[in-house]
């Protein structure tokens, strides 16, 4: 393994197995067969549970990373299994990236932008977005007619839960505020809500 790969890891996996635990808690709610992870630097997490990642990302370090496929797929075998380890990086803008429609059955969306609004056409009908409320991207997913949220995945200290419950109690601005596509994307930040979740989950319905 390149040291630079190594290091880059460790860098992002600055908490130990914060994103091991949270992409575990994530596959016992939603088994996958094929991830899109846009936006996602070197977080290779989702390989740990998934067999089947798709990496997008733009930044030149990430490229470099990934071009260390040994070094990648060692990383992914120290925290995984050995079905884990196959995945795809692509180099580029997330929103130009050319992705096939209706592929995947799990998009990831973590401070990485309005991916929900560019990447939803690729999860398949049933498939699931996991969001969070960085850049205001969970809340556009729920302005979203596609998109239906069904779970909100909870943080507490080391442990991740994912609860189907009392739905309508989650994405509750604290402020008396009118939310809009266009209010969203212009201040491009999430919003408070009065009971926040680490993230949530919304199924496309159409």
């Amino acid at each position: 393994m390149k040291q630079m790969t190594q290091q880059l890891w460790d860098k992002q996996d600055q908490h130990p197995g914060d994103r091991w635990r949270l992409f575990q808690a994530i596959r016992e709610a939603v088994p996958a067969d094929a991830v899109l992870y846009a936006g996602s630097y070197v977080d290779v997490a989702p390989s740990f549970v998934y067999s089947d990642v798709t990496y997008v990302d733009l930044d030149k370090r990430a490229a470099r990373f990934f071009a260390d496929t040994e070094g990648v797929q060692q990383i992914i075998r120290e925290h995984g299994d050995d079905e884990n380890g196959r995945f795809t990086f692509l180099h580029g803008d997330y929103r130009s990236v050319p992705l096939d429609d209706e592929r995947y059955d799990l998009l990831i969306s973590l401070y990485a932008g309005f991916i929900s609004e560019a990447c939803g056409h690729c999860l398949r009908i049933g498939g699931t977005l996991l969001v969070n409320a960085s850049h205001g991207d969970a809340a556009l997913a729920a302005l979203d007619s596609r998109f239906k949220l069904t779970a909100a995945v909870l943080s507490r200290g080391e442990h991740y839960t994912v609860t189907h419950s009392d739905l309508d109690r989650f994405m509750v601005p604290k402020k008396p505020q009118t939310v809009t596509r266009e209010s969203i994307k212009a201040s491009g930040r999430g919003i408070a809500y009065t009971r926040p979740a680490f993230a949530y989950l919304f199924t496309r319905v159409r």
